[in-house]
C-alpha cells in the first residue's frame, strides 16, 4: 500500500505543500494548472486579493484538436495563457504545478508558456 489512501488525496496534500512556498502577487501572478483525465486548465491568480486575472482551458479546443494528443492540446493551452498574460502586461510568473509531477501535459504546458513569452 502506498503513502496516501488514494491518488487524489495524495495530490491534494502535495499541492498544499507546494502552495506553502508559491504565492502570486500583482506583479508576478501564480500560474495554477489543473488536469483532469480529459482536460487541462490554467489560471493566472493574484493571491493578494484572491483574483483570477486570466484563464485558459482545453474545453473550447475539443473540436479543433480532436485527433491530437492530450499533450499537444496542453501545449496549446500554455500558448493561450501566455498570450492572455502578455495582453495584461505580465511577463514574470510563478508556476504552481498543482501537486502533479513536472512531466507530460504539465511540462508541455509550462514549456509552451515559456515559449509564449512568460518567464518563470
Amino acid at each position: 500500500m502506498g503513502r496516501y489512501s488514494n491518488r487524489s488525496s495524495g495530490r491534494k496534500l502535495r499541492h498544499i505543500r507546494v502552495r506553502k512556498k508559491v504565492v502570486g502577487t500583482p506583479g508576478r501572478p501564480r500560474l495554477n494548472v489543473f488536469r483532469s483525465a480529459r482536460q487541462v486548465y490554467a489560471q493566472l491568480i493574484d493571491d493578494s486579493i484572491g483574483h483570477t486575472m486570466a484563464s485558459a482551458s482545453s474545453l473550447p479546443l475539443k473540436k479543433d484538436y480532436k485527433e491530437s494528443s492530450k499533450t499537444n492540446v496542453a501545449a496549446v493551452v500554455g500558448t493561450n495563457i501566455a498570450e492572455a498574460a502578455v495582453k495584461l502586461g505580465v511577463s514574470r510568473i510563478v508556476f504552481d504545478r498543482g501537486g502533479y509531477k513536472y512531466h507530460g501535459r504539465i511540462k508541455a504546458l509550462a514549456e509552451a508558456a515559456r515559449a509564449g513569452g512568460l518567464e518563470f
